[in-house]
């Protein structure tokens, strides 16, 4: 068995942005950030039914990584919509919010129009730029490219500075 390049699982490096990402019970999302070898927290999917507990915060600018839910329809769990709660709930704490840099979402093309409309959402509500969309847990094409992507971003103007971010991809 010979080893290629793009088998080898790479070290975090400081030279890449913070991956935020919340992938539900199914570990799609959670199996593609894995792939990635990159500094990573991870939104909890449950707050252990805490009230009024401490909430999850980051404190250095970041990438947000996000599943599209359920074609937008209601869930059996009483959620709505194409953004998981976690998220949304992450995302309405003030100070996550103004550290958020960029997004990527998954989906299933299955949404049609519905795929990876998470990113849409969080790209326009939060005021920064979509870098990417992959299906479900992403191809090895899909990881090298945000990768790659992710590390030139984390050294542009407009990771530095959000203002400047226009039409970014990865």
């Amino acid at each position: 068995m010979s080893l290629t390049a793009s088998s080898l699982t790479p070290q975090p490096s400081l030279e890449s942005p913070l991956i935020v990402y919340f992938s539900s019970v199914s570990e799609n999302t959670h199996r593609f950030v894995e792939k990635l070898g990159m500094r990573v927290a991870r939104i909890p999917v449950l707050d252990g039914g805490r009230r009024g507990g401490a909430a999850f915060e980051v404190d250095e600018p970041y990438v947000l990584i996000c599943p599209t839910y359920g074609g937008g329809k209601p869930s059996s769990t009483g959620s709505n919509g194409f953004v998981p709660k976690q998220v949304i709930k992450f995302l309405n704490n003030t100070h996550n919010r103004s550290l958020i840099r960029g997004v990527i979402a998954a989906g299933n093309t299955n949404f049609g129009e519905e795929y990876c409309l998470a990113g849409d959402i969080i790209s326009r509500k939060c005021s920064v730029p979509y870098l990417y969309r992959f299906e479900l847990m992403g191809t090895s094409d899909d990881v090298d490219r945000v990768r790659s992507g992710l590390a030139d971003f984390a050294h542009s103007d407009a990771f530095v500075d959000p203002e400047t971010a226009v039409n970014v991809r990865v």
